[in-house]
């Protein structure tokens, strides 16, 4: 499949710890796929539900690396969450994820669908899934 081709197939980025650097490579994967015209589909489980929460989570705002990222000119986690919205990037919360951390029913960003597993599946179709 040419390059071109390739990139008009969905990438899919399923999230599955709560930790701050793989959230913070989530968003960058789906933001730089979604910049350059793919769609994407960014699915969050377990504790990586915490990214999609509304307001995001102090302890990850709170990380050394957030700090680090901003003193390097890098963009942290809340730019990014805004990129994404922007973007178009798909945001879907699992709903047994949430359930399974103690998070059912707690207040997700703006945009952001509850959904399964086979829902992300179908989004994405023959496109690709990162795990991060």
């Amino acid at each position: 499949m040419s390059g071109a081709a390739a990139s008009h197939l969905p990438l899919g980025v399923l999230l599955l710890s709560g930790g701050h650097e793989r959230a913070h490579y989530a968003l960058v994967l789906a933001t730089g796929a979604a910049a350059i015209g793919r769609p994407v589909v960014l699915f969050a489980t377990n504790a990586g539900c915490r990214l999609l929460l509304r307001p995001l989570p102090a302890e990850l705002l709170a990380d050394p690396r957030e700090a680090a990222l901003a003193a390097r000119g890098v963009a942290g986690l809340g730019a990014l969450l805004a990129a994404a919205a922007e973007l178009g990037v798909r945001r879907i919360a699992c709903e047994a994820g949430l359930r399974a951390e103690g998070l059912a029913g707690a207040p997700l960003a703006e945009g952001v669908e509850v959904a399964g597993v086979v829902t992300f599946l179908a989004a994405v179709g023959a496109g690709q899934i990162v795990s991060v």
